[in-house]
């Protein structure tokens, strides 16, 4: 992925910055201690995206203070996960009281995600696209946290959902999707055996996502998670259960990877 480092010497060799310029962007402190929050102002630096910020156990108060921390220091998105809409309602309030009369605050909620964007969404310039795939519409919640987190970061999504194995036919009416996809996310419940079918239909890396959808023997997801883990697919990794955050974060990782000599 190409990083915040990378992109200031490229400004600095093409003369659209300074060389103190640039060196005043890298000097920036490493983070701003807040009291309730470190927020952390290198993790774009250091990984090639911003910092997210978990949203679940956080007042509004100390959401909408890290954010206002991330715009002041030039973070154009920020991203919001695990958020009611409560508790959106408030930020969004604190956030445009900071703002002048009238004005609203560029924010926007996803009510299945649970998942605040602040900013907008930036325009794809991944190798390729992301698919996410659910094995029923219970799983979309998860799913589309995986999406809209891949969005963010600047990955093209295709969402295929309620394509289970319990009508197979469903999945293999988007092939094309699947096998020209250069990552996809597998997001299934019950006994989580989509992520093992589109394994052995995809030539790109799978990453699945058990949730905690199904009866009582699925014991809130461990089911999923233990037939992902002992998947006979090559090519299949798992992530925690109804983790699509970083589901989305991974995949957009895989889709911007560049060629390292």
């Amino acid at each position: 992925m190409i990083n915040e480092t990378k992109h200031i010497l490229e400004a600095v060799r093409n003369g659209d910055l300074s060389v103190d310029e640039a060196l005043l962007k890298l000097k920036n402190e490493p983070y701003e201690d807040i009291g309730f929050a470190k927020v952390d102002l290198h993790r774009r630096v250091l990984q090639g995206a911003p910092e997210v910020i978990y949203g679940a156990g956080k007042t509004p108060e100390q959401i909408a203070g890290i954010v206002g921390v991330m715009r002041r220091h030039g973070q154009d998105r920020v991203l919001v996960t695990r958020i009611d809409a409560a508790c959106f309602a408030q930020v969004k309030a604190a956030l445009e009281a900071e703002l002048p009369a009238g004005e609203q605050a560029d924010i926007e909620y996803h009510e299945d995600a649970r998942l605040a964007v602040i900013g907008g969404m930036p325009e794809p310039d991944g190798i390729g696209k992301v698919v996410v795939a659910t094995g029923g519409t219970s799983d979309i919640p998860v799913a589309e946290e995986a999406a809209l987190t891949a969005e963010i970061h600047g990955s093209e999504v295709v969402r295929l959902y309620d394509v289970g194995v319990a009508g197979l036919h469903r999945l293999m009416s988007h092939r094309e999707d699947i096998m020209s996809a250069s990552v996809i996310v597998a997001v299934a419940g019950m006994e989580g055996a989509l992520a093992s079918v589109v394994g052995g239909l995809a030539d790109c890396p799978v990453i699945a996502v058990p949730t905690s959808v199904g009866y009582g023997a699925s014991f809130g997801g461990i089911s999923a998670l233990l037939s992902m883990l002992n998947s006979c697919a090559s090519g299949v990794s798992v992530v925690n259960i109804d983790n699509g955050f970083g589901a989305g974060y991974l995949a957009n990782m895989i889709n911007h990877m560049e060629a390292r000599r």
